[in-house]
């Protein structure tokens, strides 16, 4: 919709959208997960200067893990863009011509917040239980760069749906902005708005964890639970995603990221199930 946000004056630098909502996301993830690791603490102060360190380890987790997963899944996929990672192997580096994948980036900041934890002496779990709480209402935000820049844009609404409006569907602009990511075939039409819908299921993930996290009986709980909620909501959601880039495999039967929630899915549940009696005595 608006890709570019501005230009700098006097060097024409564009800022973007995407990076501003982004960026904006995770300040404001980080700012939460400060307030939560102070509220869910017998001692505030000594706990939020103990996790500080956290959320710089997420965001390269997020990056890293998003990344790597897209250049796995088009390499696995024989794309072209998969064959120029091989053939160029040093446009694996270059995220500023886009590729990232939520669930990458979601393994990635759980792997790089855990170690950063582990490395601290801290409570990986209870860092795991807030830090996806934060997390999901960070991602709310950004996901709104996503509409903006016309990326994760949903299939065409057939006509008995067409009078649903935004933000069920979204009307894409004709003649479509400089830099937009819809796709000149998707002009003047009618879409899905997957992009607020992932916006709204981060919500709701980020509810549904805090609502488990302060009952929670033993740490992880608010995790799991998380976990299992997105990865049913994110199977959900893809059916009514229409960009190519996302993968589809077996005749375009699943998408990547269905083909990983179910695994997720799976995943959350089996430690909801092993746990459903454990009950611990937290700490200060």
């Amino acid at each position: 919709m608006h890709p570019i946000l501005f230009e700098i004056p006097g060097i024409h630098f564009p800022l973007r959208t995407f990076g501003a909502l982004l960026g904006l996301g995770f300040l404001v993830g980080a700012w939460l997960f400060s307030v939560l690791i102070a509220r869910f603490s017998k001692s505030p102060a000594r706990d939020v200067e103990a996790y500080s360190a956290l959320p710089t380890w997420i965001l390269f987790g997020i990056i890293i893990g998003a990344r790597l997963l897209y250049v796995i899944v088009e390499i696995a996929r024989g794309s072209p863009v998969g064959r120029e990672f091989l053939s160029e192997p040093w446009r694996v580096i270059a995220v500023w011509q886009g590729g990232l994948v939520m669930y990458g980036g979601f393994l990635g900041a759980i792997v790089g917040g855990v170690w950063c934890a582990k490395r601290h002496k801290l409570r990986p779990l209870h860092a795991m239980d807030v830090g996806i709480v934060a997390g999901f209402i960070g991602q709310a935000i950004g996901r709104w760069g996503c509409l903006m820049v016309g990326d994760d844009y949903g299939s065409r609404v057939p006509e008995k749906w067409s009078w649903l409006p935004f933000p069920i569907t979204v009307r894409v602009p004709s003649p479509l902005p400089p830099e937009s990511l819809f796709g000149d075939e998707n002009a003047g039409q009618l879409l899905w708005a997957t992009q607020p819908m992932m916006s709204f299921k981060a919500l709701i993930v980020a509810a549904v964890g805090y609502w488990v996290l302060r009952r929670r009986r033993y740490e992880g709980q608010a995790a799991w639970t998380a976990v299992t909620t997105y990865a049913v909501l994110r199977f959900v959601v893809e059916f009514f995603r229409g960009d190519s880039v996302r993968g589809v495999w077996f005749d375009g039967a699943v998408s990547t990221s269905q083909l990983i929630s179910l695994a997720a899915g799976a995943f959350g549940a089996a430690m909801l199930i092993k746990n459903r009696s454990r009950r611990d005595a937290f700490e200060a």
